[in-house]
């Protein structure tokens, strides 16, 4: 039976014995073939892109809840997707708090929009806001952000599911101790 992982040390290896040439092939493939790939190439080789990186990334985000044409389908794998695929090219732990407030924001965007939704939904809108305040008191970015945390709770005070109780709680762990 054949092993399910692939060591480091034989990646190393495989790596070492290959030549140049088989290797730009290779990552130029994976370029082609997977997007976070091809964007943590583009930060590499141009940081000053970051900007654009994010917008792309808070897009895929922006249209799960609000499409341009249509109703939102709030596909929430989809959108934590894009958080994930982020996190693993970004480059300034700022943009990665940044993206996950969105998340957050276009949740509660979206149920001001539509109305209450469901308790899988606000669970996954607190988890990632729990996320991200660790992120952000992680990286001592409290100041940066505290407005932005401070604005969810505000916005959810009439929303259902305990919603607004759980990030307030989460707010006030961070914020008032």
């Amino acid at each position: 039976m054949a092993k399910d992982t692939l060591s480091l040390t034989a990646l190393k290896q495989y790596l070492k014995d290959c030549p140049q040439e088989e290797l730009v092939k290779d990552i130029i493939e994976l370029c082609k073939r997977f997007q976070p790939v091809k964007d943590y190439y583009q930060l590499k080789l141009n940081p000053e892109d970051e900007t654009h990186v994010i917008a792309k990334y808070k897009q895929t985000i922006e249209h799960e809840f609000f499409p341009a044409r249509g109703y939102g389908k709030a596909r929430l794998s989809v959108a934590k997707k894009a958080v994930s695929e982020y996190k693993k090219v970004c480059r300034n732990p700022a943009n990665l708090a940044d993206i996950m407030l969105f998340y957050v924001e276009q949740g509660v965007k979206f149920t001001k929009a539509y109305g209450d939704i469901d308790e899988p939904f606000y669970n996954s809108m607190e988890s990632m806001y729990d996320a991200a305040i660790k992120w952000v008191t992680k990286n001592e970015l409290q100041d940066v952000f505290q407005k932005r945390f401070q604005k969810i709770v505000g916005d959810t005070s009439s929303m259902g599911w305990g919603f607004h109780d759980v990030l307030s709680e989460i707010y006030e762990e961070v914020y008032d101790s």
